[in-house]
């Protein structure tokens, strides 16, 4: 005879399993947040800091030009880059929030076989970071080596190649995916720098991205018979 003192016994443990699951995923979704809301920390880039002030320095289209017109390789430092892009970056941020958010600053940081651009707004009054991570592949083709620029940081967990780091929104390092969110303030910013990524990326033939430099060669690999490189 069946027990008719706990009919809903298997609904019950339902119930509670899926609270529990909502209860997790409420909490995930607040750690996420805090995070979110979390700056991360620049003072591991070349160029920030107090005294960060940006001197005169070189052109980056005219430096970049003249390497590629006498073909020898050049190599800028992650200090050099951050502080040209403080002299020439003009910061606006428009819409209607334009009153309580304004784009400070864009900072670049590199890393081996990673840069990771760093864009820095206030949010009424107070700091807010997005990243996005870039990788460069280059493939010895038919008419010379075809340069692609990759928006990852590599997997996102060691074992799993799919889905990649994106960037980060504050300390939260996020999917590939994610980076749809941010990505109109990428194109407007690459709009601003169109003549030196054009030289720096599509007429280089070689690129290597590392910790705290950049190293630009136009010379196909063919071209460096001398062995030792030459830089200016």
């Amino acid at each position: 005879m069946a027990d008719k003192s706990n009919p809903k016994s298997g609904g019950g443990c339902l119930g509670k399993l899926m609270f529990l699951i909502l209860l997790v995923a409420a909490c995930g979704l607040g750690t996420a947040a805090y995070f979110i809301a979390l700056p991360q920390d620049l003072s591991d880039i070349g160029g920030y800091g107090p005294n960060a002030q940006a001197p005169a320095g070189r052109d980056m289209a005219a430096v970049l030009k003249n390497s590629i017109d006498r073909g020898y390789p050049v190599t800028l430092t992650e200090i050099e880059i951050n502080q040209w892009l403080g002299r020439t970056l003009v910061a606006k941020q428009g819409g209607l929030l334009a009153d309580q958010v304004k784009l400070e600053r864009v900072w670049i940081r590199l890393m081996d076989g990673v840069a990771e651009i760093v864009m820095v707004r206030s949010v009424m009054g107070k700091p807010f970071t997005v990243s996005m991570y870039l990788k460069v592949e280059q493939i010895q083709g038919l008419k010379g080596v075809e340069t692609k620029l990759l928006m990852h940081g590599g997997p996102y967990l060691d074992n799993l190649p799919r889905p990649p780091r994106g960037g980060r929104f504050g300390q939260l390092v996020v999917p590939q995916g994610f980076l749809l969110l941010v990505m109109p303030s990428y194109q407007k910013l690459a709009e601003l720098f169109s003549s030196e990524i054009h030289l720096g990326f599509e007429e280089m033939a070689r690129i290597r991205i590392e910790k705290n430099r950049l190293v630009l060669d136009p010379r196909e690999p063919s071209d460096d018979a001398a062995g030792l490189p030459q830089t200016f």
